[in-house]
């Protein structure tokens, strides 16, 4: 993972995909496992996380899913505008198993927490993955980490076209997201050079 010291005594991680799954193997139940993964492969906000319902998740006419979170960062003081993300197979499958087992109705949030709630949850399973891999960089992620990670993946290493993940991520511009274009994933930086075989 590559760190970034900002103001104060904050950072910017950036995650792998194995890092991820490395924060997913030190989750402490389904429930913290649910958080990493809506933060990590649908990009929601720590904010977002407790607002997304059974009743949210949509299936389109060519099978995929997407889920409907209601109000999303307020950018233009307009109190948040609702978007469509786009749900993996591999999450809604465990959104579906969660809300299954613990009996979640279907206008109830998958996860009963507030916005400091989850924030905790990603501490503590940040804090367990130090303690599983021996590695202190994970005291520092945190849920916007997770967000990262999901623009890096589509923009950097998938290549995708900015105005779909501005839609589906819920960015208005491209001054927001152009910090994830110009940070190249480890991967990438690994291909240029077994490319250019030096």
């Amino acid at each position: 993972m590559r760190i970034e010291s900002t103001a104060g005594n904050e950072h910017k991680v950036w995650l792998t995909d194995g890092e991820i799954e490395d924060l997913r193997r030190a989750s402490n139940s389904q429930r913290d496992d649910i958080i990493i993964q809506l933060g990590a492969f649908v990009g929601l906000r720590a904010f977002e996380i407790p607002q997304v319902r059974p009743v949210d998740v949509k299936e389109t006419d060519s099978g995929q899913y997407r889920l409907r979170v209601k109000a999303g960062k307020d950018t233009s003081g307009n109190g948040g505008k609702p978007r469509d993300a786009y749900l993996p197979d591999s999450v809604e499958c465990d959104l579906q198993r969660f809300q299954n087992e613990h009996n979640i109705a279907p206008k109830n949030p998958y996860i009963d927490l507030s916005q400091p709630g989850v924030r905790a949850v990603v501490r503590r399973t940040a804090e367990r993955a130090v303690d599983a891999n021996g590695d202190d960089d994970f005291k520092k992620v945190s849920t916007h980490d997770l967000r990262r990670r999901f623009a890096q993946r589509l923009l950097v290493d998938e290549q995708m076209n900015p105005r779909v993940v501005m839609a589906v991520g819920g960015w208005d511009s491209f001054a927001a997201i152009e910090p994830y274009l110009n940070a190249p994933s480890e991967d990438v930086i690994d291909d240029a050079f077994a490319e250019a075989d030096l």
